[in-house]
Parts: C-alpha cells; sequence; structure tokens
C-alpha cells in the first residue's frame, strides 16, 4: 500500500496541467492606425498619402479549437484623417500687366517643386510671366465604418497569437479624396497579419499591418484610389 501510493504521488505531481484559452466570447476594442504613404500596391494610383485614424470595435465569437479562434470583427472610425500633396501655384505676368496669381491643387503623382518664366509674342505684343510651384499638403476630415470584417486567431491556447483580419467598409470625407475631382463616398478594404498578445484571459494588445484601400468604384472619373500600408494598434477587453 505504502508503495502504491508512492509511485501515485510523483506521477500526479508531474501531470500537466490544463491551458487556458486566451480568447473573448465578446470583444470590444480601441485603436489608431498610421499609414506614412502611399503606392501602387495593388489597385491604387493616388502616391504619397497619408492616413491617421481612431477607431472602436466589436468582436463576436464565432468557432473555436486549439488552433484557431474564428471571429467576427466590426470597426467604427468617428476620425478617419487623410492627406494629399498639394502643388501652389504661383504666376508673376510681367508683360502686358503686371499681376501676380496664385492657386493649390492636388495631383495623383508626387509633388516635385518647380519654377522657370515663359515668354510669347502674338500680334506685336508681348507676354511673358516668372512661375514657381511649391509643395503643400491638405489633410481631409471624415469618418468610416467596416461592419463586415473577421478575425483569426492562431494558437490560442498562447499568451501570444499570431493573426489575421479582413474587413470591407466604406468612408465619407467632408471633401473629395485623393484629387479635386474624385468623390467624397468611397468603399474600403482592407487585410492584412498581425499578432495579439495577452496581458490576463480578457485583456489583450494587438499589433497589425495591413494592406488598405480607398475607392469610389469608378462612380466618379478618374478614380484613382489609394493603396496604403496601414500600422494599427489595438487594446481590447470582454469577457
Amino acid at each position: 500500500m505504502i508503495a502504491l501510493i508512492a509511485e501515485t504521488v510523483p506521477a500526479c505531481s508531474q501531470a500537466p496541467a490544463d491551458n487556458p484559452y486566451y480568447a473573448r466570447t465578446n470583444t470590444y476594442s480601441l485603436f489608431s492606425a498610421y499609414s506614412n504613404d502611399s503606392s501602387h500596391l495593388l489597385m491604387g494610383e493616388a502616391e504619397n498619402r497619408k492616413l491617421l485614424e481612431f477607431g472602436v470595435g466589436y468582436g463576436r465569437k464565432l468557432l473555436q479549437n486549439r488552433f484557431v479562434n474564428w471571429q467576427y470583427n466590426a470597426e467604427f472610425l468617428p476620425v478617419a484623417m487623410e492627406s494629399d500633396p498639394t502643388i501652389v501655384n504661383t504666376v508673376n505676368w510681367t508683360s502686358p500687366i503686371v499681376v501676380t496669381e496664385s492657386g493649390s491643387y492636388t495631383q495623383i503623382t508626387h509633388c516635385v517643386p518647380s519654377s522657370g518664366n515663359f515668354t510669347s509674342t502674338e500680334d506685336g505684343k508681348t507676354y511673358s510671366y516668372t512661375y514657381t510651384n511649391t509643395c503643400s499638403r491638405q489633410w481631409t476630415v471624415g469618418e468610416a465604418i467596416s461592419p463586415i470584417g473577421f478575425q483569426w486567431n492562431f494558437l490560442p491556447r498562447r499568451k501570444l497569437q499570431p493573426m489575421f483580419i479582413a474587413h470591407g467598409g466604406y468612408m465619407y470625407t467632408t471633401k473629395p479624396i485623393p484629387i479635386e475631382s474624385a468623390g467624397t463616398f468611397n468603399f474600403t478594404f482592407d487585410f492584412g497579419p498581425g499578432i495579439e498578445l495577452y496581458r490576463s484571459a480578457t485583456k489583450s494588445i494587438r499589433a497589425e499591418f495591413r494592406f488598405h484601400h480607398i475607392s469610389d468604384a469608378n462612380t466618379t472619373t478618374p478614380n484613382p484610389g489609394i493603396d496604403s500600408g496601414l500600422f494599427q494598434i489595438t487594446y481590447s477587453f470582454g469577457r
């Protein structure tokens, strides 16, 4: 009997403890996101655009096993700001009159500073001026919502989990973006990988890199679209 107890105690002490799932049924999130540039990554043509976003999110667990935690995920962005490079054009007429004209506009590509002069004679009258193009930046305020989205967390028994996320939605801005002839209403989608670190069973911090696209789906012409690499930091909690 003593020998049996002696054999049983070490066996019990060496048995592995259950590894709990680091996951929530309902998740609430606060996040900020930023992109410092844009280029033709996939579909968009507008270059040198910036994005700055602040928002909240909601997630609901759909399926969970030891390999994956599949969740519905939606985001609402009450602050979604987009920045376009702006060319400020100044023309100084010297003939036939002396006057200065200036204006600003955005274009699809990067802004490049330039200067020069022009002279032409027509019907005995000389037209001449000098010009300078300088670069500035214009921020446009908007809001966005992505009601369709999913998040996949892999290895949900670990505190540090690789993940993948994707959304679809729309964005509304107070002025047309990314150029004056485009629209104020644009569709959006994003997707990308990230990591989620659980500080406890219900609280976590997420870091992601997403491909983010903005476009009005050819409802205006031209429709250059914006492709951005978006970095996002998210704090999540729930139960």
